[in-house]
């Protein structure tokens, strides 16, 4: 079961890409999506022999590399955080397969486009089902590759090839810092298996590294180059920049790669290396302050953007941050609840997005948008329960993981777990304003779209429809169904076994019920206010984007990172390149090398065809000469 779940979206990569073409895209279409869907049948499989059973296994597929002291199995590791990553990963990928059935349609390359979306399947569980660094560390990479094929899918538009480039070279950046990290996992325990290394973690707390004539814990240093890692892969701020240009992918992608695949698996790794990080209350707390300033900073910059997608991609990021600070304050537990339901609500969203976005003929301004909510009736229901999820609104998914989170960071007892709480809810704020803030831009008010007469908006496909629908449903439901297996008191603990560990037990306090009360109450409230600024009474977010101008720019350029990136890294190697190119390429290498030899052989090709006069006698002339040298060396010899 555990191999045909991890090979066969690797199948039907193989199938649709190179067979693609003489089968016809229909087929591709059928065969990806149905080999999708059986995966996430056997996964959820699994996740119930795991609730019901306990189930793990560990099956080793083959050994990969035995060199020295390093032995690593390529295995498939079934415990409870890798059944709940199959379920995530399975479902979504086959729900967006289904999508771009409909979304694709009129693509004439939509065969390698389904072949890239389940080889990006493949890389991703890969990942989550490793039971070793080394093989974390390929899948990392396979899929880092896969979204370089994905968001630079339309390659003729180079808007869409600098935000693939930008995706891989950032998150490069992230992938050295865990490189580094397993390297020295590897230097210091011999091993570079999960169990082995965990085992020993405990015995290298006291262990010290000179670098530099500087002294550092190891632990320590181990958790910041693999948090390096997480960063990169998960956006958070500093390695975020390639996040909301990845919107330049198709839909489909961007509902992949966002809701429930790579952007979580930086959550997935602090999770999985929960052993190690328990271990290193240092590196807790800079997760905590990372995560918090994430989810501030993008849910800020969420609030003044037009793109529809990437509005919902800041939203991605901010909810990231909740997921890291709610590792950060050991509650790793509801990091996985917020993962789990965030999937469903985003993965809605960003498919709801592109329903819109296809009826409007791929334009993307809300402020082109508006007054269709008649128009497209299910897709506006969707996008309103995804909505009222991802916000935390009472009894929807969201609430359940987003408030849990929120309160734990308060029982934390740590100033910083306090910061976390209350900025926690301040962000929530935000977000709830920025989500109303889409819908009723893009539903509400006057239609504002001059090329597209309102008579022709319809509404998308059943192909596309069908996704939405079961999508909703997890966004309702998932919270509730799943709030006491993931994080209830004593259940939770029994529910992930050896998957997680908890040094500290968690509080099974409650907060002050004004606490408890506060988040719902503002989230609530948001809505109305929402309506009147920007429906009812545009005129007064247009009076306070005039008179705080400073402010309202300085988060229209998303705090002026891709300027200051711009400044520090790319123009000075820009400038660098261009020294090489000229002094060193054209000046050394091209002089002396390609360009040197051919200009020696050109010379004495001008000398040479002198000789070339046409006239057989002198041609007769040389030889007989030439014959004559020969003969007297021969006869004095």
């Amino acid at each position: 079961m555990e191999y045909l779940i991890v090979f066969l979206p690797l199948a039907g990569a193989f199938i649709s890409g190179f067979f693609g073409n003489k089968i016809k895209h229909r087929n591709s279409e059928i065969i990806t999506s149905s080999f999708t869907f059986i995966s996430a049948v056997l996964s959820i499989i699994i996740f119930y022999e795991v609730i019901i059973n306990d189930y793990t296994s560990n099956k080793i597929i083959a050994s990969w590399i035995n060199s020295g002291e390093l032995n690593v199995n390529w295995s498939i590791k079934i415990d409870t955080l890798s059944s709940v990553m199959l379920v995530v990963v399975t479902f979504i990928s086959f729900l967006v397969h289904v999508y771009s059935i409909g979304y694709m349609a009129e693509d004439p390359h939509k065969s390698r486009f389904m072949s890239y979306l389940s080889l990006f399947t493949f890389s991703m569980l890969i990942l989550v089902t490793s039971d070793n660094f080394l093989q974390l560390f390929f899948g990392w990479e396979g899929v880092g590759v896969c979204s370089y094929f994905l968001i630079g899918f339309w390659f003729k538009k180079k808007t869409a090839n600098a935000a693939a480039i930008k995706a891989f070279l950032v998150n490069r950046v992230g992938d050295f810092g865990l490189a580094l990290g397993i390297f020295l996992i590897f230097y210091l325990c011999n091993t570079v298996n999960y169990e082995e290394v965990f085992q020993l973690i405990p015995l290298l707390i006291d262990t010290k590294l000179n670098f530099l004539g500087i002294e550092l814990n190891s632990v320590n240093l181990i958790c910041l180059l693999l948090f390096v890692g997480a960063m990169g892969k998960s956006a958070q701020i500093f390695l975020h920049t390639w996040l909301p240009d990845a919107m330049e992918g198709p839909t489909p992608v961007s509902a992949l790669i966002h809701a429930a695949t790579m952007v979580t698996a930086g959550v997935f790794l602090i999770v999985r290396c929960s052993p190690i990080y328990e271990y290193s209350p240092l590196a807790l707390s800079i997760i905590t302050l990372v995560g918090l300033t994430t989810a501030l900073f993008a849910a800020s910059v969420a609030l003044v953007q037009n793109d529809i997608k990437k509005i919902i991609a800041y939203s991605t990021c901010s909810q990231l941050g909740y997921m890291f600070f709610a590792s950060g304050v050991g509650a790793y537990n509801v990091a996985m609840f917020h993962l789990f339901t965030h999937a469903f609500f985003k993965a809605l969203l960003f498919l709801g997005a592109g329903s819109v976005i296809h009826s409007f003929k791929n334009e993307q301004d809300i402020e082109k948008m508006g007054g269709v909510w008649k128009k497209l009736p299910y897709t506006y229901t969707f996008m309103i329960i995804g909505t009222l999820a991802l916000t935390g609104f009472p009894l929807l998914s969201g609430f359940y993981s987003k408030d849990a989170i929120i309160e734990y960071a308060y029982l934390h007892g740590s100033r910083i777990g306090f910061i976390a709480a209350y900025i926690g809810i301040f962000t929530a704020l935000l977000t709830s304003i920025y989500s109303w803030r889409l819908i009723f831009k893009t539903f509400h008010g006057e239609y504002k779209n001059k090329n597209i007469s309102i008579e022709k908006m319809h509404e998308s496909s059943l192909v596309m429809l069908l996704p939405l629908f079961l999508l909703s449903l997890g966004a309702i439901f998932a919270g509730y169904l799943f709030k006491e297996l993931f994080i209830g008191y004593g259940s939770s603990l029994n529910f992930w076994q050896e998957s997680i560990l908890f040094l500290k037990p968690l509080s099974i306090e409650h907060p002050p019920l004004w606490f408890i009360l506060l988040t719902p109450c503002l989230v609530t409230l948001s809505i109305p206010f929402s309506y009147l600024i920007f429906t009812k009474y545009k005129e007064i977010s247009v009076y306070l984007s005039e008179e705080n101008k400073p402010l309202y720019n300085f988060l229209k350029n998303k705090w002026y990172f891709d300027e200051l990136y711009e400044f520090i890294f790319v123009k000075p190697c820009k400038r660098i390149g261009y020294y090489f190119w000229k002094a060193i390429d054209g000046l050394i290498i091209d002089k002396f090398g390609p360009d040197g030899i051919s200009k020696v052989v050109k010379n004495f090709s001008l000398r040479a065809v002198k000789f070339q006069t046409g006239f057989i006698y002198q041609y007769a002339f040389i030889m007989l000469l030439g014959f004559s040298i020969i003969l007297t060396i021969l006869i004095i010899k």
